[in-house]
Protein backbone atom coordinates (compact mmCIF):
# COMPACT_ATOMS: atom_id res chain seq x y z
CA UNK A 1 0.00 0.00 0.00
CA UNK A 2 2.87 2.41 0.74
CA UNK A 3 4.31 1.80 -2.72
CA UNK A 4 0.94 2.28 -4.42
CA UNK A 5 0.22 5.45 -2.45
CA UNK A 6 3.37 7.14 -3.76
CA UNK A 7 3.53 5.56 -7.21
CA UNK A 8 1.36 8.11 -9.03
CA UNK A 9 1.64 11.01 -6.60
CA UNK A 10 4.34 13.35 -5.30
CA UNK A 11 2.44 13.70 -2.02
CA UNK A 12 4.30 12.35 0.99
CA UNK A 13 2.82 9.24 2.55
CA UNK A 14 1.54 9.82 6.08
CA UNK A 15 -0.04 7.61 8.71
CA UNK A 16 -3.35 9.43 8.17
CA UNK A 17 -3.23 8.81 4.40
CA UNK A 18 -2.54 5.10 4.87
CA UNK A 19 -5.33 4.79 7.45
CA UNK A 20 -7.81 6.36 5.01
CA UNK A 21 -6.70 4.21 2.07
CA UNK A 22 -6.81 0.96 4.05
CA UNK A 23 -9.97 1.88 5.94
CA UNK A 24 -8.63 1.54 9.48
CA UNK A 25 -8.16 3.87 12.43
CA UNK A 26 -5.05 6.03 12.69
CA UNK A 27 -3.92 4.07 15.75
CA UNK A 28 -4.19 0.77 13.87
CA UNK A 29 -2.21 2.21 10.96
CA UNK A 30 0.42 3.56 13.35
CA UNK A 31 0.83 0.14 14.96
CA UNK A 32 1.23 -1.51 11.55
CA UNK A 33 3.86 1.05 10.55
CA UNK A 34 5.69 0.49 13.83
CA UNK A 35 5.89 -3.26 13.13
CA UNK A 36 7.13 -2.62 9.58
CA UNK A 37 9.79 -0.28 10.95
CA UNK A 38 10.92 -2.95 13.42
CA UNK A 39 11.35 -5.32 10.46
CA UNK A 40 13.48 -2.76 8.65
CA UNK A 41 10.93 -2.26 5.86
CA UNK A 42 10.05 1.41 6.43
CA UNK A 43 11.49 4.56 7.93
CA UNK A 44 9.11 6.73 9.94
CA UNK A 45 9.80 9.69 12.15
CA UNK A 46 7.06 10.68 14.57
CA UNK A 47 4.53 12.91 12.79
CA UNK A 48 6.64 12.61 9.63
CA UNK A 49 6.36 10.83 6.30
CA UNK A 50 6.52 7.08 5.90
CA UNK A 51 9.13 5.89 3.38
CA UNK A 52 10.19 2.45 2.25
CA UNK A 53 13.73 1.31 2.96
CA UNK A 54 15.60 -0.42 0.13
CA UNK A 55 14.64 -3.78 1.67
CA UNK A 56 11.04 -2.60 1.94
CA UNK A 57 11.04 -1.36 -1.64
CA UNK A 58 12.21 -4.73 -2.95
CA UNK A 59 9.57 -6.55 -0.91
CA UNK A 60 6.84 -4.14 -2.05
CA UNK A 61 7.80 -4.45 -5.72
CA UNK A 62 7.76 -8.25 -5.50
CA UNK A 63 4.20 -8.18 -4.15
CA UNK A 64 3.06 -5.53 -6.64
CA UNK A 65 4.52 -7.67 -9.45
CA UNK A 66 2.56 -10.71 -8.25
CA UNK A 67 -0.66 -8.74 -7.92
CA UNK A 68 -0.52 -7.10 -11.33
CA UNK A 69 0.52 -10.25 -13.17
CA UNK A 70 -2.38 -12.09 -11.54
CA UNK A 71 -4.81 -9.33 -12.55
CA UNK A 72 -3.52 -9.53 -16.12
CA UNK A 73 -3.79 -13.32 -16.16
CA UNK A 74 -7.36 -13.22 -14.86
CA UNK A 75 -8.41 -10.75 -17.56
CA UNK A 76 -6.44 -12.12 -20.51
CA UNK A 77 -6.72 -15.84 -19.86
CA UNK A 78 -9.85 -16.33 -17.73
CA UNK A 79 -12.13 -13.64 -19.09
CA UNK A 80 -12.56 -11.54 -15.94
CA UNK A 81 -13.60 -7.92 -16.28
CA UNK A 82 -11.10 -5.26 -15.25
CA UNK A 83 -13.54 -4.22 -12.52
CA UNK A 84 -13.50 -7.72 -10.95
CA UNK A 85 -9.85 -8.63 -10.62
CA UNK A 86 -8.46 -6.53 -7.78
CA UNK A 87 -10.04 -8.46 -4.92
CA UNK A 88 -9.34 -11.83 -6.57
CA UNK A 89 -5.67 -10.94 -7.01
CA UNK A 90 -5.49 -9.76 -3.38
CA UNK A 91 -6.37 -13.29 -2.29
CA UNK A 92 -4.22 -15.14 -4.81
CA UNK A 93 -1.05 -13.08 -4.43
CA UNK A 94 -0.34 -14.65 -1.04
CA UNK A 95 -0.80 -18.21 -2.31
CA UNK A 96 1.25 -18.42 -5.51
CA UNK A 97 4.92 -19.38 -5.65
CA UNK A 98 7.69 -17.41 -7.35
CA UNK A 99 7.92 -20.20 -9.92
CA UNK A 100 4.23 -19.87 -10.79
CA UNK A 101 4.54 -16.09 -11.04
CA UNK A 102 7.45 -16.51 -13.47
CA UNK A 103 5.42 -19.00 -15.55
CA UNK A 104 2.45 -16.62 -15.64
CA UNK A 105 4.75 -13.80 -16.74
CA UNK A 106 6.12 -15.93 -19.59
CA UNK A 107 2.66 -17.20 -20.57
CA UNK A 108 1.43 -13.62 -20.90
CA UNK A 109 4.45 -12.59 -22.99
CA UNK A 110 6.13 -10.54 -20.25
CA UNK A 111 3.56 -7.70 -20.17
CA UNK A 112 4.65 -4.26 -19.00
CA UNK A 113 1.28 -3.12 -17.68
CA UNK A 114 -1.78 -4.61 -16.02
CA UNK A 115 -5.42 -4.23 -17.22
CA UNK A 116 -5.61 -0.77 -15.62
CA UNK A 117 -2.33 0.47 -17.10
CA UNK A 118 -0.33 0.20 -13.88
CA UNK A 119 3.26 -0.83 -14.70
CA UNK A 120 4.26 -4.39 -13.85
CA UNK A 121 7.67 -4.46 -12.13
CA UNK A 122 10.16 -6.71 -13.91
CA UNK A 123 11.82 -9.56 -12.05
CA UNK A 124 14.92 -7.36 -11.62
CA UNK A 125 12.91 -4.59 -9.94
CA UNK A 126 12.73 -2.22 -12.90
CA UNK A 127 9.38 -0.43 -13.18
CA UNK A 128 8.32 0.75 -16.69
CA UNK A 129 6.32 3.78 -15.57
CA UNK A 130 5.03 5.96 -18.45
CA UNK A 131 5.41 9.78 -18.30
CA UNK A 132 1.68 10.26 -17.75
CA UNK A 133 -0.39 13.04 -16.20
CA UNK A 134 -3.95 13.15 -14.92
CA UNK A 135 -6.60 14.09 -17.45
CA UNK A 136 -7.84 16.69 -14.96
CA UNK A 137 -4.54 18.56 -15.36
CA UNK A 138 -4.98 18.94 -19.14
CA UNK A 139 -6.06 22.21 -20.72
CA UNK A 140 -8.58 22.97 -23.47
CA UNK A 141 -7.41 21.51 -26.78
CA UNK A 142 -4.94 19.06 -25.24
CA UNK A 143 -4.94 15.51 -26.59
CA UNK A 144 -3.62 12.36 -25.02
CA UNK A 145 -3.71 8.59 -25.08
CA UNK A 146 -5.08 6.85 -21.99
CA UNK A 147 -2.14 5.15 -20.26
CA UNK A 148 -3.64 4.34 -16.89
CA UNK A 149 -7.06 4.24 -15.19
CA UNK A 150 -7.27 3.92 -11.42
CA UNK A 151 -8.77 0.65 -10.19
CA UNK A 152 -9.84 2.16 -6.85
CA UNK A 153 -13.56 2.21 -7.76
CA UNK A 154 -15.01 -0.77 -9.70
CA UNK A 155 -18.21 1.18 -10.38
CA UNK A 156 -16.20 3.89 -12.09
CA UNK A 157 -14.45 1.27 -14.23
CA UNK A 158 -17.85 0.00 -15.33
CA UNK A 159 -18.86 3.56 -16.18
CA UNK A 160 -15.78 4.02 -18.34
CA UNK A 161 -16.70 0.79 -20.12
CA UNK A 162 -20.18 2.15 -20.79
CA UNK A 163 -18.92 5.37 -22.40
CA UNK A 164 -16.10 3.72 -24.34
CA UNK A 165 -13.05 4.91 -22.40
CA UNK A 166 -10.33 2.29 -21.99
CA UNK A 167 -6.56 1.96 -22.16
CA UNK A 168 -5.16 3.44 -25.38
CA UNK A 169 -8.30 5.52 -26.04
CA UNK A 170 -7.37 8.82 -27.66
CA UNK A 171 -8.97 11.76 -25.84
CA UNK A 172 -9.21 15.44 -26.69
CA UNK A 173 -10.12 18.03 -24.06
CA UNK A 174 -12.87 20.29 -25.38
CA UNK A 175 -13.72 22.38 -22.32
CA UNK A 176 -12.43 22.29 -18.77
CA UNK A 177 -14.91 23.86 -16.33
CA UNK A 178 -13.03 23.91 -13.06
CA UNK A 179 -15.71 25.97 -11.29
CA UNK A 180 -18.20 23.15 -11.94
CA UNK A 181 -15.77 20.27 -11.43
CA UNK A 182 -16.40 19.08 -14.99
CA UNK A 183 -14.34 18.40 -18.08
CA UNK A 184 -15.75 17.76 -21.56
CA UNK A 185 -13.74 15.47 -23.82
CA UNK A 186 -14.15 13.66 -27.09
CA UNK A 187 -13.06 10.09 -27.69
CA UNK A 188 -11.24 10.21 -31.00
CA UNK A 189 -11.86 7.42 -33.50
CA UNK A 190 -10.08 6.67 -36.72
CA UNK A 191 -13.18 5.32 -38.41
CA UNK A 192 -15.96 7.59 -37.21
CA UNK A 193 -17.01 10.86 -35.60
CA UNK A 194 -15.53 11.71 -32.18
CA UNK A 195 -17.72 10.71 -29.23
CA UNK A 196 -18.39 13.51 -26.69
CA UNK A 197 -18.28 12.65 -22.99
CA UNK A 198 -18.64 14.85 -19.90
CA UNK A 199 -16.57 13.73 -16.92
CA UNK A 200 -16.74 14.91 -13.34
CA UNK A 201 -13.56 15.73 -11.45
CA UNK A 202 -13.30 12.30 -9.72
CA UNK A 203 -13.51 10.52 -13.09
CA UNK A 204 -11.03 12.89 -14.76
CA UNK A 205 -8.60 12.42 -11.87
CA UNK A 206 -8.84 8.64 -12.29
CA UNK A 207 -7.49 8.80 -15.86
CA UNK A 208 -3.82 9.30 -16.76
CA UNK A 209 -2.80 10.19 -20.31
CA UNK A 210 0.41 10.44 -22.31
CA UNK A 211 0.92 12.82 -25.23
Amino acid sequence: MIWKAQEWSLEKVSTKMLAEKIGVSASTASESIRRLAEQGLVDHEKYGAVTLTEVGRRAALAMVRRHRLLETFLVNELGYGWDEVHDEAEVLEHAVSDRLVARIDAKLGFPQRDPHGDPIPASDGQVPTPPARQLWECRDGDTGTVARISDADPEMLRYFDSVGISLDSRLRVVTRREFAGMISVTIESGDGAPTPVDLGSPAARAIWVVA
